[in-house]
């Protein structure tokens, strides 16, 4: 009796267990497609004037002139000569002529694309990716299926599968 009473419980632990198991499988199938759009971007540089040096008779220093929100200055020269005549001097006298302000930037209206670049000093340029073929699928049995476009994308096809046991 012993014997049945130890083998009753054990089976019923070993079923007990096996009840309680869970098993879930899963499948995801994605394509993914991706064209780059344009952009610019620009650091204007500004204007600027300096003028340094010894034994120099100023009578007018340089000036920057009508300057504005949209323009960039222009420049009034300034008058030196040399203090005494005979000795020794240095002169220097440096100028920068900044960037006129662009208020639009053209783009292909169909595309999406820059029609023509409008820069500054520094630039850094995004060109825009174009379509062309690009195209991706996925069939029935879950293979994707990826045709490459033209510059600027990217196509990705992807199939992840995860299975898990006692979760």
């Amino acid at each position: 009796m012993r014997k049945l009473i130890l083998v009753i419980c054990g089976g019923a632990l070993f079923v007990s267990a096996a009840q309680a198991a869970e098993i879930t499988n899963s499948i995801t199938d994605t394509v993914q497609l991706t064209v780059n759009g344009a952009g610019i971007s620009n650091t204007r540089m500004g204007s600027s004037y300096a003028v340094s040096g010894n034994n120099i008779d100023v009578t007018a220093i340089g000036t920057l002139t009508n300057a504005s929100a949209t323009a960039p200055a222009g420049l009034t020269g300034g008058d030196y000569d040399i203090e005494t005549n005979g000795a020794s001097f240095n002169f220097s006298e440096e100028v920068t002529i900044g960037d006129t302000v662009i208020t639009t930037q053209a783009t292909d209206a169909t595309l999406g694309t820059l029609d023509a670049a409008s820069i500054y000093s520094e630039n850094y340029m995004d060109l825009g990716g174009t379509k062309g073929t690009l195209a991706g699928t996925l069939s029935a049995t879950g293979i994707a299926t990826v045709t490459a476009g033209g510059q600027g994308t990217t196509a990705v096809g992807q199939r992840t599968v995860s299975l898990s046991v006692f979760d």
